[in-house]
């Protein structure tokens, strides 16, 4: 293991009124059951404290830098200040919700780049928040990408994939009104898109000639025209031109019959053209534990794939396995030098 892979993973805190922080609590209270790697939440120790009273749990906290984080994630959580001050109450966002929760991915981020912590885990935001606060980026991936522009001066290109040890996807459109797919949907962004989901399956998750399965857009992958020309115009040459960079893509395939068992063992992940595309088999298969992790990034990052659940925060009832999950695989892309092996 590499010096950067043993230091703690850096934790944000995500939409102050959400679930996020209910599971942080839970599951460091849970650490040794969980085979929990050392991390540190970014957030506000009265904020934290006062949560866990609403929780009914006796969390010990420990103001830390995230040089002492590993040292004291056996005795108390790991805290590393944001400087604001967090008045959230459970389901019930308010004014400084937003500032907060940018703040926590920014300092995050800021680490992990300087080289403080191994990789970054982002809990639930909740984007109409952000929104009405004038966050000008579509979600987390792309927030990510700009924060790595600015620290470096040089523009990267994000990749959301969805993991579980079921079904991997990667939505080459992301968040944008299905009306809206066509317009963008290109063969040089099918191809890039392709090219980094190889590169990183390679680097970071020790895949020797990662498989990628390329859906089709339309029903049947088009029908050979008859059902839309763009499976033909568009995905068809995006695959040729993967397979003549020496990358294992087959493609357009009818993405109706991608996802059953035996279909899933023919390759390592499936490249969708859409969100839902892509998220609903992931979904169906892994709902609880499937892992949104970003590539194309200088750095790991990984998170849990659900959403901030306003209804039942402050209740204890939320399933922490996907944020566990998140937390594992964090600690499994960094535990090997690998996982760094490009920074562009």
């Amino acid at each position: 293991m590499s010096a950067r892979g043993r230091l703690p993973l850096a934790l944000t805190l995500g939409e102050p009124a959400g679930i996020g922080v209910d599971l942080t609590l839970g599951i460091w209270r849970r650490r040794h059951a969980l085979n929990l790697p050392a991390f540190y939440l970014v957030g506000d120790p009265n904020f934290l404290e006062r949560r866990a009273r609403e929780l009914n749990l006796d969390i010990p906290l420990s103001v830390v830098v995230p040089a002492d984080a590993s040292a004291a994630f056996e005795r108390a959580l790991p805290v590393v200040p944001l400087g604001l001050t967090v008045t959230a109450a459970p389901g019930k966002p308010d004014a400084n919700s937003a500032p907060a929760a940018i703040a926590s991915i920014r300092r995050a981020v800021a680490d992990v780049m300087a080289g403080r912590a191994a990789a970054v885990v982002t809990n639930p935001v909740a984007k109409n928040v952000l929104y009405r606060s004038g966050f000008a980026e579509p979600g987390h991936t792309e927030f990510l990408a700009r924060l790595v522009q600015e620290a470096t001066g040089k523009p990267v290109k994000p990749v959301m994939m969805l993991w579980s040890a079921e079904l991997a996807v990667v939505p080459v459109t992301i968040h944008l009104p299905l009306k809206d797919v066509v317009a963008i949907l290109t063969t040089d962004l099918v191809a890039e898109t392709g090219r980094i989901v190889a590169r990183d399956l390679a680097a970071r998750f020790g895949v020797a000639r990662p498989r990628i399965a390329v859906a089709g857009l339309n029903p049947h992958a088009g029908e050979d025209g008859a059902l839309g020309e763009e499976d033909r115009t568009i995905v068809a040459p995006a695959v040729a031109r993967l397979q003549a960079e020496g990358i294992d893509a087959i493609g357009p395939l009818p993405a109706d019959t991608m996802f059953h068992a035996r279909a899933r063992a023919t390759y390592d992940v499936a490249l969708c053209m859409y969100h839902d595309q892509a998220l609903i088999p992931i979904k169906m298969l892994a709902f609880n534990h499937a892992v949104n992790v970003t590539l194309g990034l200088p750095f790991v990052r990984t998170s849990p794939d659900h959403g901030t659940a306003f209804d039942i925060a402050g209740t204890g009832r939320a399933d922490p396995s996907s944020l566990v999950a998140a937390l594992a695989l964090a600690a499994r892309l960094t535990a090997s030098a690998a996982a760094f092996a490009h920074t562009d």
